[in-house]
């Protein structure tokens, strides 16, 4: 299995703290997977099995515990005396009321509770009333480029063949580990793309035009890297003939957000330091569901090496907003802590003219907050233009650094 070690790391600062943790995100990205990688690290450290109980909601064998009371009392019989017991409950939204057992199982003593599931909508809309704010989420990601490199079947590749690789079939666990071609690749990814789009989307929602979600789906995966609105949405469906409201097209894309296939950015104006409400871009989970929904071409690979940085700058644990420098636009203005980052993405700027209108928007921004122009030109170390770093996408991306 390949290692997930940065949510390893945040599994593991929860251990035995006051508090239920929960792993989110989108179908099949590994949240299972990092279960069974944690119980193994919890197991190298001293950790008794009889001290773990573990208990996969999908699977059949636990059918009967899909009531809260017999998840329970399942689980209660099952509890140490006088150490702790570290309790693992994946896909805990198939229980009905599932958060009385969650809620009752926590305020016990010595109970760590760990919990994952997979429609985003339940937990981001009702799991603070539900666990009356008693949890902290961790939010997970299909893989990083270098986790995707240290798969068998990245073995004897270039860094750029694996790469090339990433974007076109995409960064699902599964598809990193198997026969690295359209046949195989596609039905696993088609698989993954209905469940989403009927479990956790057109289900939840009670959609039963489920042509005209994938008509949107279709249209926000076009639009990656261009701002877009629900309005824009519903004129360019209203234009073919079918008829949808603004309010509808709001509704899908919320829905779409929620179960992690979509994130949605916001525009941040730089100079007046304030978030602007309109005209937001979206980003995809996965480049291979983008090429699954489009016919790609190499003319849209600024697009997709932009997602990828979108979705890479969130596993570093920044929060991304799109930038506006009066009429400039900044890629991605990346925040933490410790203050912000700035970031211009583009797939080469080897012609002059390209350079210098990528520069234009980080030369004009006055703060000393750290500038950077990635690309997949082959510039050694990189280069610096009076104070704006141009660094390697691809060395950027293996050495994990601002």
């Amino acid at each position: 299995m390949i290692q997930r070690d940065e949510y390893l790391d945040r599994l593991s600062s929860g251990r035995e703290k006051q508090i239920i943790k929960v792993v989110t995100g989108v179908r099949r990205c590994g949240k299972s997977t990092l279960f069974t990688l944690y119980i193994d690290y919890l197991i190298s450290t001293g950790v008794s099995e009889d001290q773990i109980i573990s208990v996969n909601l999908e699977d059949v064998e636990h059918e009967e515990l899909l009531d809260y009371k017999a998840l329970y009392n399942f689980v209660k019989e099952r509890l140490c005396k006088d150490k702790y017991t570290y309790v693992f409950i994946d896909e805990v939204q198939n229980c009905n009321s599932f958060e009385k057992a969650v809620n009752s199982l926590f305020i016990k003593p010595n109970v760590d509770v760990y919990i994952t599931g997979s429609n985003a909508f339940m937990f981001s809309g009702e799991l603070a009333t539900l666990l009356s704010g008693r949890y902290i989420t961790i939010d997970m990601l299909p893989l990083s480029f270098k986790e995707y490199c240290e798969a068998p079947s990245s073995a004897g590749k270039t860094i750029r063949e694996n790469f090339n690789d990433y974007l076109r079939f995409g960064s699902f666990p599964y598809v990193a580990i198997i026969e690295r071609c359209d046949t195989v690749v596609i039905p696993y990814l088609e698989g993954i793309y209905s469940t989403i789009l009927l479990k956790d989307v057109a289900k939840r929602e009670g959609i039963t035009d489920v042509s005209l979600l994938e008509n949107i789906i279709k249209f926000v995966a076009a639009s990656v890297g261009s701002p877009i609105s629900a309005k824009k949405i519903s004129d360019t469906i209203n234009s073919s003939g079918r008829k949808i409201s603004v309010n509808t097209v709001e509704r899908y894309l919320r829905a779409l957000t929620d179960s992690y296939i979509f994130y949605k950015v916001e525009r941040y104006d730089i100079k007046g330091r304030q978030h602007l409400k309109t005209l937001g871009k979206y980003y995809l989970v996965d480049s291979g569901i983008r090429n699954l929904l489009l016919s790609t071409s190499s003319s849209d690979l600024g697009h997709m090496i932009e997602n990828v940085v979108y979705l890479e700058l969130l596993r570093r644990g920044f929060k991304v907003n799109i930038g506006k420098f009066y009429e400039k636009e900044v890629d991605f203005v990346a925040g933490d802590m410790n203050g912000r980052t700035y970031y211009q993405v583009a797939a080469s700027v080897l012609d002059e003219s390209t350079l210098n209108r990528e520069l234009e928007p980080l030369q004009k921004i006055a703060d000393n907050y750290p500038k950077i122009l990635l690309t997949l030109d082959d510039i050694g170390p990189g280069r610096n233009f009076a104070g704006i770093h141009h660094r390697n996408l691809l060395d950027w991306l293996w050495q994990e650094e601002p």
